[in-house]
């Protein structure tokens, strides 16, 4: 399936100069949705994932799905203050600004084995601190799976010697 065809672009979001591909249109089609989550678990049915971490927001969605076709949990990484638990943190840079991440600290036990899903790698600092955060708790990241991923800004050197794998590629 042409996953590509069905991803709108928005020019000037969420500021002037940032092009951004919006995966709503894909998202509200059902075979679409349907096929990328069936190449998903395909991917991944042996891969022996104790955990899947979605990063906040889009990456809940895929994670969510994957998780359970896995069989694996669920863990979500927030913003600042949006976790109810004992968390840690980490401040990483993006294309346009910074921010902050947390996991709940008892989210990942030492050794699982964790797959880490977002939307989009674009510069990768989200996904670099994902892998902190992760390693933090003592997991084991055994991938990171992306919907999106625009080659021109090398976020994938951030994650040198790790798995990556992204269903989209946009110069």
């Amino acid at each position: 399936m042409n996953y590509q065809a069905l991803i709108r672009e928005v020019p000037d979001f969420p500021k002037p100069g940032i092009l951004f591909y919006d995966i709503t249109t894909l998202l509200k089609d059902a075979a679409a949705f349907r096929a990328l989550t069936d190449d998903l678990t395909a991917r991944y049915q042996d891969a022996r994932i104790d955990k899947v971490v979605g990063i906040e927001s889009r990456g809940f969605i895929f994670g969510g799905v994957l998780a359970g076709r896995l069989g694996a949990g669920f863990v979500p990484v927030r913003k600042p203050g949006k976790l109810p638990a004992d968390c840690f943190e980490v401040k990483y840079s993006l294309e346009y600004g910074s921010n902050t991440l947390a996991i709940h600290r008892d989210a990942i036990g030492s050794g699982e084995r964790v797959l880490i899903v977002d939307d989009l790698l674009a510069t990768g600092g989200t996904a670099e601190a994902t892998i902190s955060l992760v390693r933090q708790l003592g997991g084991d990241v055994v991938g990171l799976d992306f919907l999106v991923e625009l080659k021109g800004l090398k976020g994938r050197e951030k994650l040198a010697g790790y798995p990556v794998h992204s269903t989209i590629l946009y110069s």
